[in-house]
């Protein structure tokens, strides 16, 4: 059961039934998604009329009673994408028959309604193509149609592997054959604006032996940047048609298109053999993550064309870092490091998955956020529980957006998370990501292996592998993943035997004739530390953020005295941040707090630099909480990166 299948590469994935995460943090996220997101997302696109466009194509009444964005379709299939992964691993920590039989159900009934409104020829999309609409393929600019294709394939995909061939796999193979028709060579020689559909059908050849499906994504890969798309009020940058993919420099335009595009192009470069296109895509990826990437790993500041920014242009009050742009960055991390084995791309992950992924539900899964700012500096309008909300960016959590994409990509990625954990190769095993979790799996040459992780990570900086099952005839490589924030502090792993040695950002490795009882033991420096800006980033200059192992530290204003705003918090960076009460998961950091009724504005607000000042602040331990769990109390202001008291 793999949701990224590579037929070469540095490093094997292991599937959903060889990794299953069985506690910790990553286990009742899990646990969340299962019980509540996926029926939430399932009651919330049968209220709005979304499912019931497939209906409405198949009764003849589109036209008259066609509900949601042109890109609707697109959320029905990424639920069933999750439906089907989590019904093929089962619910949370166990197995979950029954809540599994009611998955089915639903994926049943809402493949049924998908097949209904089917062309003979495969065509397949409420929005375009029906009496009364515009023709099909007449606005690939914003029609979204091979997007929605690229979903519907991935959803047919994940049921083909995890729970077997069935009808919507069929559906994705009837679709994935009417596009090599029609957009292969000789056919329309143009590419959709918003990429999705070249890493589906590379993962659809990856499925099926047909060369012909990864032929055509290398198509559209080569397609692109052709001028192939007309010129927007966003520029053809926004949908990546500005610079053949080859040719591009760094990730640019719409933060989640050009994601979905660069990991479409790793596929498509893995699966050929193009050293050149997968060297342009790591270049890119290099350039966006030391310039356009915020401390969480989330990318995209702009607001009005959801782009990235120039270089080194990441104000945290105006940060978008859209939730989906999160998850396509941890796709293309994940296909990166199948490639290469490059640890720094697990350490990206990692960042995205704790501090925007984990951030966007709230703790019961019923809602979310849609931009992920760094800076809020006033409450606002709590959303309804009942209503849709046209504002993707708020103060809370929203149970529904008019544009719905991030709770169907956060479902998705947790129903399939294990799979990100662990790789082999003819050497061993290698972890990435650390959550309670039982591995098993074999190793070339029918060597079984069998290893239990455990540990409190990211409260806790131990992590115990204990080998439970392995031939006494080969030795073999147990690799962990020694995380970049370890860098400036010291990191231990303690062999079987006994002995220790401190390890350094990267991989630890123990190569060894395992026996079942052997322990492997990573211990990471978990504790509060101050982070510091790049001098470049104007906006946050004279500022400095908390990291404690993997998650991002705010300040919430739920937390201050009075309720105080956390405009008035300045840090004091001289004296080092500490844990909070034991169970709270809190850091305290030294600073204070600045009077509300200080000194009265002036009649200009720009003075010489040694103009007199009176102090009005108050010392106090400022209380920070992790930036994934911010919100989660009701309104409140919110920041990420504190001024200092030197400020």
């Amino acid at each position: 059961m793999l949701p990224v299948a590579p037929t070469r590469g540095r490093l094997r994935p292991l599937g959903l039934d060889e990794v299953r995460i069985t506690g910790g943090f990553w286990a009742g996220r899990r646990e969340v998604n299962a019980n509540a997101t996926l029926a939430h997302c399932r009651d919330w696109m049968e209220r709005v009329g979304w499912t019931g466009n497939f209906r409405a194509v198949a009764e003849g009444r589109i036209q008259r009673d066609r509900r949601g964005r042109e890109f609707a379709d697109s959320e029905i299939y990424k639920l069933l994408e999750a439906m089907a992964w989590q019904s093929g691993t089962g619910i949370g920590t166990g197995t979950g028959t029954g809540a599994c039989s009611a998955l089915d159900q639903d994926i049943v009934a809402l493949t049924e309604a998908v097949a209904s409104a089917q062309d003979p020829d495969g065509y397949l999309n409420t929005a375009f193509g029906h009496p009364g609409q515009q023709p099909r393929y007449s606005d690939l600019e914003w029609g979204h149609e091979l997007y929605c294709y690229g979903h519907l394939i991935q959803a047919g995909v994940a049921q083909a592997r995890a729970q077997g061939e069935g009808e919507l796999t069929k559906i994705a193979r009837r679709a994935a054959d009417h596009i090599c028709a029609t957009f292969g060579r000789g056919g329309i020689e143009r590419v959709c604006g918003h990429p999705e559909i070249e890493t589906a059908l590379v993962e659809l050849a990856r499925l099926t032996g047909e060369e012909r499906y990864l032929e055509q994504a290398a198509l559209f890969i080569d397609r692109r940047g052709q001028g192939t798309l007309a010129d927007g009020e966003f520029g053809r940058v926004y949908h990546q048609d500005d610079l053949p993919v080859r040719d591009a420099t760094v990730l640019r335009g719409h933060a989640v298109r050009a994601l979905y595009l660069a990991s479409g192009a790793v596929d498509v470069a893995v699966e050929t053999g193009d050293e050149e296109l997968l060297a342009a895509v790591v270049r890119q990826w290099e350039a966006a993550v030391a310039r356009r990437t915020y401390l969480t790993g989330g990318m995209g500041s702009h607001h009005r064309d959801e782009a990235f920014g120039d270089d080194f242009v990441l104000p945290p009050d105006r940060a978008y870092s859209e939730t989906c742009a999160g998850v396509a960055s941890v796709q293309l991390s994940w296909r990166l490091l199948l490639a290469t084995g490059d640890p720094r791309y697990a350490d990206l992950a990692e960042r995205t998955l704790f501090n925007v992924v984990a951030t966007s539900p709230s703790e019961d899964g019923r809602s979310f956020f849609y931009a992920n700012t760094l800076h809020r500096r006033h409450q606002g309008p709590v959303p309804a529980a009942d209503a849709v909300s046209p504002r993707a960016e708020s103060s809370l959590r929203a149970p529904w957006f008019a544009v719905s994409c991030c709770p169907t990509n956060v479902a998705r990625t947790l129903a399939q998370l294990p799979a990100h954990l662990a790789t082999a190769d003819d050497q061993g095993i290698q972890l990435h990501q650390y959550a309670d979790a039982e591995i098993a799996t074999s190793l070339t040459g029918g060597h079984d292996i069998a290893l239990s992780v455990r540990t409190d990570y990211p409260s806790g900086g131990i992590v115990t592998v204990r080998i439970d099952r392995s031939s006494p005839a080969r030795h073999w490589t147990l690799s962990l993943r020694v995380p970049a924030w370890t860098e400036g502090t010291t990191a231990y792993l303690v062999a079987p035997e006994g002995t220790c040695r401190t390890v350094g950002p990267g991989t630890a490795e123990v190569t060894r004739l395992f026996l079942p009882g052997d322990e492997v033991r990573l211990e990471l420096p978990v504790a509060p530390r101050w982070i510091a800006p790049d001098p470049r980033i104007d906006a946050v200059r004279g500022t400095v953020a908390v990291q404690r192992g993997p998650l991002v530290y705010c300040a919430e204003s739920v937390d201050l005295p009075d309720r105080r705003e956390v405009d008035a918090v300045r840090v004091d960076p001289s004296a080092e941040p500490e844990d909070g009460p034991e169970g709270t998961g809190t850091v305290v950091a030294p600073g204070e707090l600045v009077e509300p009724d200080g000194p009265g504005d002036p009649a200009w607000p720009y003075q010489p630099l040694d103009r007199a000042t009176v102090s009005t602040a108050e010392r106090t331990g400022i209380v920070l909480v992790p930036y994934n769990s911010w919100a989660n109390r009701g309104p409140s202001t919110m920041r990420v990166w504190l001024p200092t008291t030197e400020t």
